[in-house]
């Protein structure tokens, strides 16, 4: 059973940074593509940044020029790097996986997409 296992979340003022790790298998991590998502209460759960198996990316308008999602090929590990942190980041943040490995700008629209979450991070940015 595939299993993704975030952490990095927290608290921090407007301006500041975070780094999400999200943790799986090599078999995983190698094969699907991956994705950031984040969901507030009463919304959507919308897409944030995607990366497939050769390292191709896409963001959201949102968050470009501030997040980065990369991975750590040595740790199995795909990272989102937050900076310049707004209030209106503040969300439980997702891991997610596509074990059919679809084009990340696809996916990225896409949650429902996906079929293997992690249990979510908590952001919260103060002003």
């Amino acid at each position: 059973q595939v299993q993704l296992v975030e952490s990095g979340g927290g608290s921090v003022q407007a301006g500041g940074s975070l780094r999400l790790s999200c943790t799986t298998s090599r078999y995983t991590y190698s094969r699907f593509s991956m994705g950031w998502f984040r969901q507030t209460p009463g919304k959507e759960r919308e897409g944030v940044a995607t990366i497939d198996s050769s390292g191709s990316t896409r963001y959201a308008d949102s968050v470009k020029d501030r997040f980065t999602i990369s991975k750590d090929y040595a740790n199995n590990i795909v990272y989102l790097q937050m900076n310049s942190l707004r209030p209106e980041d503040s969300a439980m943040y997702y891991c997610a996986a596509d074990q059919f490995s679809r084009s990340p700008g696809w996916l990225l629209r896409r949650p429902d997409s996906f079929n293997i979450w992690g249990q979510g991070t908590q952001v919260t940015v103060s002003s």
